[in-house]
């Protein structure tokens, strides 16, 4: 959080409307990486890709699983780390790509799922996380608290969760509800932590990183909400 490699200083000792800007950036660059995911999923589905992508995912379902943590965790990482606005856009774009690709198999399964109980269990499951994560962000913008101290939080959560995972695919034993449950709070933390370092910590120069590192705690969530409602039969 404090090893930003420039010397700008951070966003909350701007003016009121330079941090205003800053922010509105932030929020802009994730809702426009937002659809840019939903133009990759299009094009991965309406193509055949995904299905290609999928049959080769689906062998390792926990290699996926561990994928998207170790994604959402690269993501934030180098978020404190690229200097540049064009390395930044070029990351921004990779990890897009990368979370679309990440996304198939459980859009896959979603779609089945829905077509045959007549729901759209993927709206749905959009609808909770934009809601959930209006709320966190909410949190942070009103209270103006600094969440900075989650970082531990967030580093132990993510070597519980790979060990998790490590020790059901050594045991033999499946990741239930009670995982997805506490994934969905995990990346509840990151998103108010990310919001936080938005409002307090990201020098003037990284709004994409920070809206990268925003889009992956959002990302995290909605993969584990929708791996939650898919496991409620």
């Amino acid at each position: 959080m404090q090893d930003n490699l420039n010397q700008m200083a951070p966003v909350s000792s701007l003016s009121v409307d330079d941090r205003s800007e800053f922010i509105w950036k932030c929020y802009a660059h994730v809702v426009g990486a937002i659809f840019a995911l939903i133009a990759v999923e299009y094009y991965l589905f309406t193509s055949g890709v995904a299905g290609n992508i999928a049959a080769v995912m689906m062998q390792s379902p926990l290699a996926v699983v561990i994928g998207f943590i170790g994604l959402s965790w690269a993501a934030g990482h180098m978020a404190h780390r690229l200097q540049s606005t064009a390395a930044q856009y070029a990351a921004f774009a990779a990890f897009v790509v990368l979370w679309a690709i990440m996304f198939v198999p459980i859009l896959g399964f979603a779609i089945v799922y829905g077509q045959q109980r007549g729901v759209n269990i993927i709206e749905d499951a959009a609808i909770v996380t934009v809601l959930g994560c209006a709320a966190l962000i909410a949190t942070v913008m009103i209270t103006r608290k600094d969440f900075s101290f989650l970082r531990g939080v967030m580093v132990w959560g993510f070597f519980i969760a790979i060990g998790l995972i490590v020790a059901s695919w050594a045991l033999g034993f499946n990741l239930g509800t009670w995982f997805s449950v506490g994934m969905i709070g995990f990346a509840g933390v990151a998103v108010l932590y990310d919001t936080s370092n938005i409002m307090h910590h990201y020098p003037q120069d990284k709004y994409v990183a920070a809206s990268m590192a925003l889009f992956a705690s959002i990302a995290m969530m909605f993969f584990y909400i929708l791996r939650l409602f898919m496991s409620r039969d």
